[in-house]
Order: structure tokens, then sequence, then C-alpha cells
């Protein structure tokens, strides 16, 4: 072997470590730049470089996620996904809801961000994908057993989620209202739980792939993309179950480091710019919900439009039924107190979603207009949120 192949062979090498592992190094690197600059008190780019690696690593966390979904299976793997997510969602909530104990408009912030995850799961995620996958295929198939179910689940929590905001809007003391708020994150709790056992045991045909679609003339394709994986030898692709999830949860807790210093300093930089708390709610559940966009779009690219579904509906529900609960619980013992007092707009805005979502799946086919419809809504509520 010559020098000019041997250079070209490392040069190789380095091409596809970078591309492997980029969000990684990035991570690390803006890990670094974070502490750094936190040390010295600077709060803007702490909370920039802090929300950039939080991005990265998560990207991380749901690219390790992708492939424990393709090793265990549908409804399993489209699990394995929304919790990595959710999980992020949770740290970064419960880190800014500390942070109400020295500034109260934090946990405005925080019901903001419960809304605002479901509303970016449905309205960017499922429509950015959708509205992809349309210019690429005239029509894309799903099961309308999955759109069914899911947007009857939604629907019935979101109501749920009204009984404290009605308490709240209606001169009820505090202590109704927290009552209230407990008994219905109790009941979200439950109900998730019978939820998990329709989906995986007795209707678990409900949300697979219907034989009616068209993801099996991308067959070929999609083999050949896992094989060229493959040739690059990602790290986690070599990986035991076990492993994937142990470095799974090695990256949430670094996440979770990440999340402290940025609901810190990112709630003094969004006081000193006068950014609502609605606004700066939509930008968390942006930063948490960013990389299973990238899952969604590639997997609308594919022609796997019930991956994009399940993805979408999976996250917006656990993101009511899972996160709700468990800021409730962590707020108790944290001796920080959490109501689901949300305002008009919130509740309306998440009810106007669920509706959509309702309108443009229910026939179990999507194309580009009903993606670009769920974005003029998602774009809609940011103008509001900002200036609400």
């Amino acid at each position: 072997m010559n020098s000019d192949d041997s250079g070209s062979r490392i040069n190789l090498q380095r091409r596809d470590f970078f591309s492997n592992y980029w969000d990684i190094l990035g991570g690390v690197l803006f890990l670094v730049i974070t502490f750094i600059f936190h040390q010295f008190g600077d709060t803007t780019v702490s909370t920039i470089t802090s929300a950039i690696a939080i991005i990265l690593f998560s990207i991380t966390v749901s690219e390790i996620a992708e492939i424990l979904a393709e090793r265990l299976g549908e409804p399993y793997g489209s699990f394995v996904l929304t919790f990595s997510a959710v999980a992020v969602e949770i740290l970064l909530l419960f880190n800014i809801m500390l942070q109400s104990q020295a500034t109260p408009e934090a946990m405005e912030t925080v019901k903001g961000g419960i809304i605002s995850a479901v509303i970016v799961d449905m309205n960017v995620l499922l429509g950015l994908a959708v509205f992809i996958g349309g210019l690429s295929f005239t029509e894309q198939q799903h099961n309308e057993d999955t759109s069914s179910s899911y947007t009857t689940i939604l629907y019935v929590s979101s109501l749920a989620l009204l009984v404290p905001s009605i308490l709240g809007h209606s001169n009820h003391q505090l202590e109704v209202v927290q009552k209230a708020s407990y008994i219905i994150g109790g009941l979200l709790f439950f109900f998730y739980l019978t939820i998990l056992i329709f989906q995986t045991k007795t209707h678990i045909h409900f949300f697979k792939q219907t034989a009616r679609s068209r993801i099996f003339r991308y067959k070929k394709q999609l083999d050949e993309n896992k094989h060229h994986h493959e040739e690059d030898n990602y790290i986690f692709d070599n990986f035991s179950t076990v492993a994937n999830f142990l470095a799974m949860f090695i990256f949430i807790a670094l996440i979770g480091i990440m999340a402290e210093i940025f609901a810190h300093n990112g709630i003094i930089l969004f006081k000193d710019l006068g950014i609502s708390a609605g606004l700066a709610g939509l930008t968390i559940a942006v930063i948490s919900v960013s990389p299973e966009i990238f899952t969604a779009v590639k997997a609308a690219k594919n022609d796997q439009i019930q991956r994009v579904v399940n993805i979408a509906m999976g996250a917006s529900t656990v993101s009511i039924l899972i996160t709700v609960p468990a800021l409730l619980i962590l707020g108790y013992y944290s001796k920080t107190m959490l109501t689901l007092s949300f305002n008009p707009l919130e509740i309306g805005a998440l009810l106007f979603t669920i509706i959509l979502a309702w309108k443009t799946t229910d026939d179990g086919e999507t194309n580009y207009f009903e993606g670009i419809s769920h974005l003029m809504l998602f774009l809609c509520y940011a103008v509001i949120a900002g200036l609400y």
C-alpha cells in the first residue's frame, strides 16, 4: 500500500469518526465552555452553550434509543424513543421549577413548558415530518387506529387538566387547587397504566403498521442504509441492549447537569430580556423535542409515517400522563408547590392542537397540506405566547 492510499484511508477514517460522533464531541466541547462561562458569571453565553450541549447530548440519546427501538420492535421501540425525550423534558422542567423558590415567575415557565411540549410534538414534529414526507410522496398511509386511540387519550387528558384550571380561575383557595392537582395527577398516572396494558397486551395491533403501507417499496434502500451504518462501525451498534441502556442513562445524567445550569441562568436571562413565560416554555419544549424531530423527519422521508405518528402522539401522551405526575411528586418532595392551573391560552391551544391532529390523521392518510396546517397553528401560537 502506497502513502497516498494510506493517507486517503486515514482521512476517510477521520471523516467517519466525526460523522459518527460529532454530537458527542460537540456536547463535551459545549459542556466545557458552559462550565467556564458559568464560573465567570456570564449568564447569556452559559445559557446558550448549555442549551446547545443539551440538544447535542439529546441527539446521542435519541440515536441510542433508535438502536434499541429497532431491536425491541413496535410498540416497545416507540416507548424507548418517547421516554428518552420525556426524561430530558422532566429534567429541564424540574430544574426550572426549583428556581421558582427565588423567582416565582419560573413556575409559569414550567406550566408553559408542560403544554408546549405537546404543542411542539403535535405541530412541529408531526407537522414538519408530514409536510416533508408529503413532498416526497403524494400521500402517506398509517394505521388509523393509532391516531384515533392517541387523539382520544390526549383529548381526555386535556379535559382532565381543565379541572384544576377551572378551580384556579374561579376564586377557589390555593389549597383546593393544589389538592385537585394531586388528584388529577394520580388519575392521569392511573390512566397511563391502563393505556400501557391497552398498547402492549390487548390491542397491540392498533399501534403497528398496516399492510396497505408502501414502506416495503423502500425496504431495499433501508437495508442498504443499515449496511452502510454497520460499515461505519458505530460503537453503540456493537453494544448489548443492557450496555446501551446504561450509556443512555449516562448521557441523560450529563443532560441533567447542563439542565441545572440552563435553568439557573436561563431564568435570569429570560427575565432580563423580557421574554414571556409562554415563550420561554416554548423554547424549552423545542430544545427537549429537537432530537425527536430529526428522527421523525428521517422516518417520514423513508415513508415510515407510522413511526412518525407513534413518536409524535406517543411523546405527547407521555408528556401529559408521565411528566405531570412526575413533576407533582418531585415538587412535593422538594417543597416546591406546582399546581395544574393553566391559563386559557395554554388550554385552548392544547385543545385546538388535538382537534387538528384528529382531523388530519383520522382517515389513516397524510399529505403536505396537513403538515403545513400544523406548522401554521404552531406559528400562530408562538406569536400569541410571545405577546401574551
